[in-house]
C-alpha cells in the first residue's frame, strides 16, 4: 500500500503555470519525508505529467477554480469489455481531490473522483511522476 501523496497549491487559482508541488511519503526507513518545488523547479522530464493534472484541472465547471489538489496513486482493476465480471488485470493510477475556489462567492468545495471522473489519470507518464516525487 502507498501512502504517499502530493499537494499542489495554486495561489491564484486559475494560473496553472504558478505553483507549489510537496510530495509527503515515508522514506525505506519509515520516516515521513517533504520536499517543496516551485514551478521553475519541476524537472522537465515531469513537466507532461503536470500538464494531464492541469488538463483534469481545466474540467472544473465554471465558475469554479482549483485552489488545492491532492494526488493519491492508486490501484485498478481492469474488466474485460465482454465480461465485465472478469478482471483481466490491474494498473496503476493518479487520483486527484480537488479543493475549488468559487470565483463569485469566494465559497470552497472540494471535488473528487465521483464529481467528475476525469479526476483519475491514467497516463503511464502521470504514475511515474507520482514515483518520482515520493520514493526516495
Amino acid at each position: 500500500m502507498n501512502n504517499a501523496e502530493i499537494q499542489i497549491q495554486f495561489p491564484q487559482p486559475g494560473q496553472w503555470d504558478e505553483f507549489t508541488l510537496t510530495p509527503i511519503y515515508q522514506d525505506a526507513d519509515g520516516y515521513t519525508r517533504t520536499a517543496r518545488y516551485a514551478a521553475d523547479e519541476i524537472p522537465a522530464e515531469q513537466a507532461p505529467a503536470m500538464a494531464a493534472v492541469v488538463a483534469a484541472l481545466v474540467g472544473l465547471a465554471e465558475p469554479w477554480q482549483a485552489a488545492q489538489v491532492w494526488a493519491h496513486l492508486m490501484t485498478a482493476t481492469i474488466y474485460n469489455e465482454d465480461d465485465p465480471y472478469n478482471p483481466i488485470g490491474q494498473r496503476d493510477e493518479v487520483a486527484l481531490d480537488v479543493e475549488a475556489v468559487h470565483a463569485e462567492t469566494g465559497g470552497r468545495r472540494i471535488f473528487t473522483v465521483y464529481d467528475y471522473p476525469e479526476f483519475i489519470i491514467t497516463d503511464p507518464a502521470a504514475v511515474e511522476s507520482f514515483k518520482h516525487f515520493t520514493t526516495k
